[in-house]
């Protein structure tokens, strides 16, 4: 297909990169890429100060702790790589993600305004007041967008990490008034390190969010090529963008609730593969999801090993490489334009 521009929400004209169908899923590359995270979850089950061989109750926290910690790993890495592709192409903007358009900051605040009114909140209210506001805060994002017209699209993460940061000061703020610091602190460093057996369960409805976006994925994809072009081919374009956000706020509103804040995963993964593959939403799909699971598997295996015996947070690992990554895809957009 040859390539088009379009305007995309910003304001802005925005070069869509070609866009193409590559029907086949398991290739000789996606096998690979299938295998090193396979590795790398078996090394994340064998990785950990506690010896399992060692201890008669080894193998009870083995899979107390180690089998629940992996898994929540996988479905992590999958939630927010898939909710930053999503993001990208809603907003035609590639330099976006939950992080950057303030999404997570509003599940924070979310969480807050459960522990205020619910002194000690069941995950399951927890989880729900997170996705209300994730849903909540996307949508005045996307309207602002709406509304103002930015000359360059390199200025909306700036604006998301800006309103983000409003979100983020209103939850410190409230958490001091009414002595939340520590529930705060502990949503903030996002962290692998609780995850048990009984505390996870719930990162398991991201798999029917991913089939869900699966499904409507071909209607997505033309969503990302702006209004004019999705209605003109028989696309309700308001109808998917509010279904991508309220996927995404589900995804969103559970990593929150169960994990933490996870920075910039959403953003490093699906660019690597749209850079690659271009922006066909279902064939890129399984490959954002596998290489989510990797990344993070990867950066919370250096989050055990780095000053073992103790861990630091994989937030840390994320939000120092994120960023460092951010600004290299910020300059090299610059360059371009």
């Amino acid at each position: 297909m040859p390539k088009c521009t379009t305007r995309s929400i910003t304001g802005a004209e925005v070069s869509q990169p070609h866009l193409f169908s590559q029907h086949k899923i398991w290739t000789k590359p996606f096998i690979v890429a299938v295998f090193v995270v396979s590795v790398l979850g078996i090394v994340s089950l064998f990785t950990g100060v506690y010896d399992i061989h060692g201890q008669e109750d080894g193998w009870n926290m083995f899979f107390i702790t180690r089998v629940p910690r992996t898994a929540a790993l996988m479905l992590t890495g999958a939630a927010m790589s898939m909710s930053g592709l999503v993001t990208q192409l809603i907003t035609q903007n590639r330099m976006v993600e939950p992080t950057t358009t303030g999404t997570i900051e509003w599940a924070g605040l979310g969480l807050v305004f459960v522990y205020l009114i619910f002194p000690a909140p069941p995950l399951m209210l927890r989880m729900t007041g997170a996705i209300l506001f994730s849903f909540i805060g996307t949508m005045i994002f996307f309207f602002f967008l709406r509304k103002v017209k930015l000359r360059s699209s390199l200025i909306v993460p700036v604006i998301g990490m800006m309103l983000g940061a409003v979100i983020s000061a209103i939850s410190t703020f409230i958490g001091l008034v009414f002595q939340m610091t520590q529930s705060i602190e502990t949503w903030f460093v996002g962290s692998f390190a609780p995850v048990q057996i009984g505390r996870y369960e719930y990162l398991w409805l991201i798999v029917i969010v991913n089939i869900f976006i699966f499904i409507y994925a071909d209607r997505l994809t033309l969503a990302g090529l702006g209004e004019d072009v999705a209605t003109s081919l028989g696309v309700n374009y308001n109808k998917i963008v509010l279904l991508g956000t309220g996927l995404i706020s589900v995804a969103v509103g559970i990593v929150a609730a169960v994990i933490g804040n996870l920075p910039f995963l959403g953003l490093i993964v699906p660019n690597i593969v749209s850079m690659y593959r271009g922006d066909d939403l279902k064939s890129n799909l399984p490959w954002v999801c596998v290489l989510g699971m990797g990344a993070i598997t990867l950066c919370d295996l250096l989050s055990r090993t780095i000053i073992m015996p103790f861990e630091v947070p994989v937030s840390l690992i994320l939000g120092t490489v994120g960023a460092v990554i951010f600004i290299v895809i910020l300059l090299k957009q610059r360059k371009r334009r």
